[in-house]
């Protein structure tokens, strides 16, 4: 079992003294891209060095702000799949940056957070067209995990992760299609938030399954983590009623036992005024509905890059490959069957949810060690199979979900609060008291 560091209680500010909702957060090429602990330090124009497995550009500022706002003095990594105005995306593979031309204009959740104030650090590392929860990239090393050195730091936004939690920035702005935001944040032990499907603008940005696609950010600071779902979420209601929080067991044990044990213990430790209800989940459906979202996911993804691809097979990493291999291979019919069945799991996940939040792990185990976690290797495949599980919850509904860091003695784990659409700002809010 997990041991907690100490005890704390997460509350969402603004919400009515009924509703109030209280959680507990006890707060070869294959081996080198994960293996790889050593920094590869490159050097800006200006004789600074960097990291470049966590980034591809990097000045500081990399572009300044373009108005001031509630975000002046915090900096940004911007995941390398959003168009910022004079830089070229790269989507985390040497050749597809080889032939990128510079964007004319910056995506739109990246104008919003210059608009705010905040400045831009540099272009960060991200997974091959974030087709991966791993944090690993064959091309260029994994990024650092600098709470667990020996650990992979997670993906898909694995370089906007890691720049947050190496104090090199301030906001890591990533994508969420199956996890991508969640799972560095569990394994990374920063705040991090799944925006509600449609909530935030996907404007200048390279799409995965543009029927999952949020936008979503990092942090180490729950205050800065609120901040950003302001500029970049005005018209959602800051403050919500929240009388229920649910949880199920069928759900927990999909996680290893070690973080099963952390969160269950976390939801024993919630006050008592609140209504903590234990709720049934029939997870024996869960491998149809992982099944359904990757065959829908991996259909838009061809359809996005697959000319590109079919031209350029031998520039792409080994587990990232193998996705898009079996991605051309859906049909029509087998893309309407998944529909079929990911409206019956909406139906159902909705049914058991409600209006409440669930809480369940971020991911289902800690962060796989580097020296077993090579790319498309069995282990990795392992824990992006079960984490699955419990990320299409919130991927299937387009619900919002928020990761925080438990305060474990250990590697990093993450707890997820999921709630209902367009809760964004309130989930954000959850401060520490």
């Amino acid at each position: 079992m997990v041991a907690l560091s100490r005890r704390k209680f997460l509350l969402f500010s603004g919400a009515s003294a009924a509703g109030a909702l209280a959680l507990a957060a006890c707060g070869d090429t294959e081996n080198n891209a994960a293996n790889n602990t050593a920094s590869a330090t490159t050097e800006t124009p200006d004789g600074d060095n960097f990291d470049s497995t966590v980034w591809r550009e990097y000045s500081n500022p990399l572009v300044e702000p373009t108005g001031s706002g509630v975000l002046d003095g915090q900096t940004v990594a911007v995941k390398d799949l959003f168009a910022v105005e004079g830089q070229v995306i790269g989507a985390g593979n040497e050749v597809w940056l080889e032939s990128a031309q510079p964007e004319t204009v910056s995506a739109a959740a990246v104008a919003s957070l210059l608009g705010a104030g905040a400045s831009i650090g540099g272009i960060a590392r991200t997974d091959e067209f974030a087709y991966s929860l791993a944090g690993t990239n064959g091309h260029y090393g994994a990024p650092p995990n600098p709470k667990a050195p020996d650990r992979i730091p997670g993906g898909s936004s694995s370089g906007s992760g890691a720049a947050v939690a190496l104090g090199e920035a301030t906001i890591g702005l990533g994508t969420d299609t199956g996890g991508s935001i969640r799972v560095p944040a569990s394994y990374q032990g920063l705040f991090g938030i799944r925006t509600t499907h449609g909530a935030v603008p996907v404007d200048g940005l390279i799409p995965l399954a543009p029927s999952f696609d949020t936008v979503g950010w990092l942090t180490e600071s729950q205050e800065v983590l609120y901040e950003v779902a302001d500029v970049l979420e005005p018209d959602l209601p800051e403050t919500m009623d929240l009388t229920r929080v649910v949880y199920s067991r069928e759900l927990l044990d999909i996680a290893d036992p070690e973080v099963a044990a952390a969160v269950q213990e976390a939801i024993d430790s919630l006050p008592g005024d609140l209504t903590i209800d234990e709720i049934p989940f029939d997870t024996t459906v869960l491998p149809d509905w992982v099944k359904a979202f990757q065959t829908r996911q991996g259909w838009e993804a061809w359809q996005a890059n697959g000319e590109w691809i079919e031209e350029n097979w031998d520039s792409l990493n080994p587990d990232v490959r193998s996705r898009f291999e079996t991605a051309q291979e859906y049909t029509e019919e087998d893309v309407a069957a998944a529909d079929v069945i990911l409206d019956q799991a909406r139906e159902a996940i909705n049914d058991a949810i409600g209006d409440a939040v669930l809480i369940l792990p971020s991911a289902s185990s800690v962060a796989p060690d580097r020296e077993s976690a090579g790319l498309g290797g069995e282990v990795i495949e392992q824990a992006r199979a079960s984490t699955f599980q419990l990320t299409c919850l919130a991927g299937i509904t387009g619900r919002p979900a928020v990761s925080s860091p438990l305060p474990v003695l250990g590697p990093q784990i993450g707890i997820c609060a999921v709630g209902p659409r367009n809760s964004d700002r309130a989930l954000a809010r959850m401060v520490i008291v």
